[in-house]
């Protein structure tokens, strides 16, 4: 989608595809013109990455897709550059490690530029953006779990928790959003019988960190994601207004319709 974006506005492009998650469709729509070449690296190649861009003459850079935090220390072999950074992290979380590379790549000449700037009309606008508006109780639930979840994001564990009866069902850490959903649901599967003060409506509240870097990681909502919520029997969607993507818009609130789950997307207050 970024490519194709960025191509309808005359800029001539460099594409350089992570093996380890970048989608094999990534060269068929970079075929479309000649002029875009798609460069296959490893997650751990931050030198060739670097070698890549200058080759190609690129000064400004946009990160686009997921890499999975358990991905950068499982099964990559870091290069010397990227090692050398990895020792050198006070923490390793998402924030600092994604912003030491944007250092790296800026002093090498290469401008780390927000995600959304080729995509700003996938940001989610403010208000109910689903037939239904949540009902009181899920309501309930979207306030609390704001507050649990920026508290959660203020320190980079994750972005999005799980809330029924205003208690926190999940927490995303390392797994990402849909497994943490998909956690949830298991866990009030296991209750079945045992927990009957606690109403079986699950919310999940997706923010964006309190001082939310848009160059990296920025919150994205996908089909998906609703999936995962059917699966998990949850029934409403809180997003942050301006700093949430959603992608496959008009299919995502379609399955959400069908699903008689609520979306809704709200400003920090």
């Amino acid at each position: 989608m970024l490519l194709d974006a960025a191509r309808a506005e005359g800029h001539t492009v460099c594409v350089a595809a992570i093996k380890e998650e970048t989608d094999a469709e990534m060269d068929r729509r970079a075929a479309v013109d000649e002029g875009i070449a798609v460069h296959w690296l490893s997650l751990g190649e931050l030198s060739r990455l670097i070698e890549t861009f200058q080759k190609a003459g690129v000064t400004k850079a946009v990160m686009a897709g997921q890499v999975k935090h358990k991905q950068i220390f499982s099964s990559i072999r870091p290069d010397w550059r990227l090692a050398k950074l990895l020792l050198n992290l006070r923490t390793r979380s998402t924030d600092m490690l994604l912003g030491a590379v944007a250092k790296v790549l800026g002093d090498e000449g290469i401008e780390l530029i927000s995600s959304t700037t080729f995509l700003e009309p996938l940001l989610a606008e403010e208000g109910v953006l689903t037939e239904r508006a949540p009902d009181e109780e899920e309501q309930k639930n979207i306030e609390y779990g704001l507050k649990v979840a920026q508290s959660v994001a203020g320190f980079d564990i994750g972005q999005t928790v799980v809330v029924a009866a205003q208690v926190c069902v999940a927490v995303e850490a390392m797994e990402g959003t849909d497994a943490a959903i998909e956690r949830a649901g298991r866990l009030m599967e296991s209750m079945e019988g045992d927990a009957s003060t606690l109403e079986r409506k699950l919310t999940v509240v997706k923010v964006a960190k309190p001082n939310q870097d848009m160059r990296f990681d920025v919150p994205v909502i996908g089909i998906g994601t609703i999936e995962a919520m059917v699966r998990a029997n949850a029934s409403c969607l809180s997003v942050e207004a301006g700093r949430t993507l959603l992608f496959d818009r008009g299919a995502l609130l379609e399955r959400a319709r069908e699903a008689k789950i609520a979306i809704v997307a709200g400003r920090r207050s």
